[in-house]
């Protein structure tokens, strides 16, 4: 692979023209089709098979006419009188009365008898207060019963203060609500929310869809500036990587985007996406750029062709740890696959096509603009470069101080980190999750003032109602005449009613009542009203108890009954990710070990990534229950955290931390397999790559950290997860942790079976089959060993000139430099497809190499 990315990273500095117009017109073609054919994105979430899902099907069964609990799309508006005041007092019902009839003549509202649910809350109050008490004390209820189930279902509270209006509108899901609706709703209610009257919308319909904002973005590109400059010491080189990464992003964005017309897509993939491929885009470039820098120190920099070579080795090298590091990110994420749940699924492989496209712009674009830009990539300087050169052994950075103060008592510093990590995991085991709702909604979006505005007004079950589908045609009756019919008729109320009783019985049950009956009289809906919301645990347990104590009722009453509703489903598929977490965990786990012991060639090393890993995981989840869950600081309102979101955050965050690793550990290995002993190569891994891991880290952190300003829970959560968890593996595991197990460890660390060394394919992250291109091009002494190979590579000879200055890579060149770059820069002439194809792979030849071969236990050498 080394010798491919060599090539490759040669060629396209040469033949950079051809590599910028080739990712021009990729951006060009995937955006013009994604402009052309692109479809709205969805915010429904379910899950085929879950309990809730199968009672919404009966439902469909018994009421063919009517839409399933799962399919409805409603949408509700909630008035509020002034203190003092009630609802039916004018100017408020006469508002109201205008509001209806603007809400009745909106477009994709119900129509027909359907559109009559469109009332005044004060009227229909009263009309259904009536029928329904009437009704029920004829079946036999008490007036006390009859008043209070007409009560539960009435759109006025007790008070008359608050009422709501109520709908489904007249589409097949939430994704054909349009805009235009949801503006023309909110506009007819601002129109007559004067005189005190307060009127917000709410409901699935009127959620606003997720639009590409693009500030998260900003402000974490910002901040990645800033921490580049800092790194580089030049704004030029500082602008490589965010360059690379927004031409990544937006190739990655276009594509999800154009996707929609083939599949329907969660609104959050953007958004997930956007997140994920901007960090690793900007630290992929970050390492690549770094090791580009450090190769130019042993070229002549003012010659084209030794920077094309520089450029090679620098992609041979790190270029090798960024397909490894990339290759861990996708199998991260496309693993969300394997769970069978349709939104991860979409999420995980948009999120992995960025990343793709990341991958395959850090090593092909960023050599081609570093090509364009010639000597001057490291121009516009703020400061001296002072970082180690790498036959620099003694150099002493921050980096090198950090690992040397781990050295001196590693044991305690492990202890130590492990301890904290446990610290912070501890509010682990109080985990609650949930699905969003406009409960747990941010308090200064409309969802949410109208959530609570239900809760005030009619009891915080409001929010959370569970239906429960009622299958009564097992119940049978001898003959079919008009007394048979009669009995048939009683024996299914009876059953029924006794269905009621038993979920009324519940102590966290508000109320249980009959709302709806099939045609035939063989089914029912019952309504279920909790005493608490859909935020609530106790709610959760409410529903586990009722389908704990499913089987004994459907026996005694001979009706089957399945519980459904936004509430039921939101329960069903926070169990359902649950389940999925052990297997998700087992094959994103496995697979990466197999990866990171082929490119680490140690056992140890893989299973110490890993093990950090889980720690890393598990404090980040704690933490993340005190800030969302417990609200601690004030940053969330206490609810609880997103179903998805362990999962999300194992995907996510192994891929990311495998990054550091590969970074960290290659040129801890690079130095072993060079001959440096085991503790020494510890330190010398920190001396190189420690402050480019810690940069790569903090734009990361700053990267999500942008994203916890969202409006969208969800992302918002996603946001300040993920920072703190690269904080915590990044600085902690990484630079802390594993290094002093590995100093405890010494040469053990790199222990592998002999039988599986020798088995094991050589994919040479190290680059050390690039030591054939060690000599620099135009020297005798590469000119010999091209001779002895008895292969040229196109580099004319010439004799060797001076080596610059250590700072050099930043200097522009001279004049007569720039004459020599204008000579030998190449244009689009001669540059084809098949001519690139054939020199990244026919461009030279080599025998190949042979892996690191063992002369002992303790340390391999070069054959």
């Amino acid at each position: 692979m080394a010798n491919i990315l060599y090539r490759l990273g040669r060629t396209a500095y040469k033949k950079w023209p051809f590599f910028l117009v080739g990712w021009l017109i990729a951006i060009l073609a995937v955006g013009g089709f994604a402009a052309a054919k692109s479809k709205p994105m969805s915010s429904e979430f379910t899950i085929p098979g879950i309990p809730s899902l199968k009672a919404a099907e009966m439902q469909k069964e018994l009421f063919p006419d009517a839409k399933a609990a799962d399919k409805q799309v409603n949408g509700q508006i909630v008035l509020k009188a002034p203190a003092g005041h009630t609802l039916s007092e004018q100017p408020y019902k006469g508002r109201i009365d205008a509001l209806v009839k603007k809400l009745q003549s909106a477009p994709q509202m119900p129509k027909g008898a359907e559109a009559q649910t469109i009332a005044n809350p004060v009227v229909a109050a009263q009309m259904q207060s009536k029928q329904l008490v009437a009704q029920s004390m004829k079946q036999g209820m008490t007036k006390e019963q009859a008043e209070a189930n007409a009560q539960a279902l009435s759109p006025l509270s007790k008070d008359g203060r608050i009422g709501t209006i109520s709908w489904n509108f007249d589409v097949e899901n939430v994704m054909d609500i349009k805009q235009d609706t949801q503006k023309q709703i909110r506009s007819d209610a601002a129109a007559e929310a004067k005189n005190g009257l307060t009127i917000v919308a709410g409901g699935q319909g009127m959620q606003e869809m997720m639009q590409p904002g693009g500030t998260s973005e900003l402000i974490g590109i910002a901040v990645a500036l800033v921490v580049l400059v800092i790194t580089f010491g030049s704004f030029v080189a500082a602008g490589m990587p965010i360059l690379n990464a927004v031409i990544g992003l937006l190739l990655g964005t276009l594509g999800i985007t154009g996707a929609t017309y083939f599949f329907d897509l969660p609104e959050t993939t953007t958004a997930l996406a956007s997140m994920i491929g901007l960090a690793v885009g900007i630290d992929y470039a970050l390492f690549i750029l770094s090791r580009y820098r450090s190769e130019l120190r042993h070229v002549d920099r003012t010659k084209n062709d030794e920077r094309a070579h520089a450029m090679g080795r620098a992609l041979g090298t790190a270029g090798s740890a960024v397909v490894f590091a990339g290759l861990t990110v996708l199998i991260a994420l496309s693993a969300f696959s394997v769970l069978g749940i349709g939104m991860l699924t979409a999420m995980g492989l948009g999120a992995a096509g960025t990343v793709f496209v990341a991958v395959m712009v850090s090593l092909t674009l960023l050599p081609a603009l570093m090509g364009m830009l010639k000597g001057k990539a490291f121009g516009g300087r703020v400061r001296k470069d002072t970082t180690a050169d790498d036959s620099d052994h003694d150099f002493v950075n921050g980096s090198v101080r950090l690992g040397r103060g781990i050295r001196k008592a590693p044991w305690a510093v492990a202890l130590g980190v492990v301890a904290l990590l446990g610290v912070l995991a501890a509010p682990v085991s109080n985990l609650h999750l949930g699905l969003p709702s406009d409960a747990t909604a941010e308090k200064n979006t409309e969802a949410r003032q109208s959530a609570d505005l239900l809760a005030e007004g009619f009891g915080p079950g409001k929010n959370a109602p569970m239906i429960a589908v009622l299958d009564g045609r097992d119940i049978k009756v001898s003959g079919t005449d008009a007394a048979a019919q009669k009995e048939l008729a009683g024996k299914q109320m009876q059953a029924y009613g006794k269905v009621v009783q038993w979920a009324s019985k519940e102590d966290d049950v508000a109320n249980a009542q009959i709302v709806q009956m099939a045609k035939k009289g063989d089914g029912a809906v019952v309504m279920i009203t909790p005493k608490t919301g859909p935020a609530d645990k106790k709610t959760d347990d409410l529903l586990t108890r009722l389908r704990d104590g499913q089987a004994d009722i459907e026996k005694s009453s001979n009706v089957k009954v399945g519980i459904t509703g936004q509430t039921a489903i939101a329960a069903d598929v926070s169990e359902k990710l649950n389940d999925a977490l052990a297997p998700y965990l087992a094959i994103v786990v496995g697979l990466a070990f197999v990866l990171l012991v082929l490119v680490f060639r140690s056992i140890v090393v893989p299973l110490l990534a890993t093990l950090g890993f889980l720690a890393s995981i598990l404090a980040t989840l704690g933490v993340t229950v005190k800030l969302v869950q417990d609200g601690m600081f004030g940053w969330f309102d206490p609810q609880p955290i997103m179903s998805f979101m362990p999962t999300l955050l194992i995907g996510i965050v192994f891929g990311l931390a495998m990054d550091y690793q590969v970074f960290l550990t290659t040129r801890m290995r690079e130095a072993y397999a060079h001959g440096m002993d085991a503790r020494d190569a510890v330190i010398d891994g920190f001396r190189h790559s420690g402050r480019v891991v810690v940069a790569a880290a903090l734009i990361m952190i700053s990267v999500f950290a942008a994203f916890a300003s969202q409006d969208n829970a969800l992302i918002k959560t996603i946001g300040v997860s993920l920072a703190t968890a690269v904080f915590l593996d990044a600085f902690l595991v990484r630079m802390i942790l594993i290094p002093a197990v590995m100093l405890m460890l010494g040469k053990h660390a790199w222990w592998i079976p002999k039988w599986l060394d020798k088995i094991m394919p050589n994919v040479d992250v190290e680059g050390e089959s690039l030591s054939q291109h060690g000599a620099r091009p135009g020297s005798p002494e590469h000119a010999a060993e091209r001779a002895a190979a008895g292969t040229t590579d196109g580099v004319a000879a010439a004799s060797a000139g001076s080596a610059a200055s250590s700072d050099a890579a930043g200097t522009e060149t001279t004049d007569a430099a720039a004459s020599e770059h204008a000579a030998t820069t190449p244009g689009l002439h001669g540059a084809t497809p098949a001519s690139i194809v054939e020199e990244l792979f026919a461009g030279e030849s080599h025998s190949t190499p042979k892996h690191l071969a063992r002369d002992d236990e303790d340390r391999p050498r070069t054959s």
